[in-house]
């Protein structure tokens, strides 16, 4: 009897250990700030797993919303709109974390807009172009669809909006003496803003469509990373 009564504060005290200073709603946040950390790896996983599975698709050649298009095009289709989803529920989780200072406003904003244009450009594919999907001509189509015109809109601006995340972010994680996060940050940035200019400008080379592939990397392992930091802050 003795020892189960000892033995009772030891089982109360772990029990408060495990939620020890994170209330319902840091619960909360951290799970809509837990959409950004995996938001990023969830994408590029089923992206480059399409991306060597489908015939005829060449990652030097082609961006990779020409998934979209063909018999399991739906499958990008997918990707893209619950991508979107967990960017916008990481926005709103962004929202909850960063209390006052720079970016209160327009970090989340911009991510949100981020997230939107995902699901925009899911919705709208791009046109065939370039030898894919399997029987498509060579080189950029002809005459470009309305679907074609708006994945280009909803892209250009979800990309800026990106951008303008990063840097903003950036001045906040200086003023907050995170110096490194913040150089990550303008790097990111910069690197982005140079691929999507890079993209933009229809080149089509090689060494365009991996500088872009590698920029898109890198800005989905920024989100993630940056999630993680306000998740464990939170902890």
């Amino acid at each position: 009897m003795i020892n189960e009564v000892s033995a009772q504060p030891a089982v109360d005290q772990q029990g408060a250990g495990i939620g020890q200073g994170c209330t319902a709603e840091q619960r909360v946040t951290r799970t809509l700030l837990g959409y950004g950390i995996v938001a990023g790896p969830f994408y590029v996983l089923v992206s480059l797993t399409q991306a060597a599975l489908r015939e005829g698709f060449d990652l030097t050649r082609h961006p990779w919303s020409l998934l979209a298009n063909g018999p399991t095009g739906w499958i990008h289709i997918t990707n893209l709109i619950l991508t979107g989803l967990m960017v916008t529920a990481a926005a709103i989780g962004y929202h909850r974390a960063l209390r006052g200072g720079i970016g209160r406003r327009w970090v989340p904003v911009l991510l949100a807009i981020f997230g939107i244009s995902l699901i925009g450009v899911g919705v709208f594919r791009a046109d065939p172009m370039d030898g894919f999907s399997v029987g498509t001509p060579a080189g950029p189509p002809v005459s470009p669809t309305l679907s074609a015109l708006l994945h280009l809109a909803f892209g250009g601006i979800g990309f800026l909006a990106m951008i303008g995340a990063t840097f903003i972010l950036a001045r906040r994680l200086r003023s907050e003496g995170r110096h490194r996060r913040a150089v990550a940050s303008i790097v990111t940035g910069v690197a982005f803003l140079a691929a999507f200019v890079g993209i933009a400008s229809g080149s089509g080379s090689p060494a365009v469509n991996l500088a872009f592939t590698a920029a898109v990397l890198l800005v989905w392992g920024w989100l993630s990373s940056t999630s993680r930091s306000f998740y464990r802050k939170l902890a």
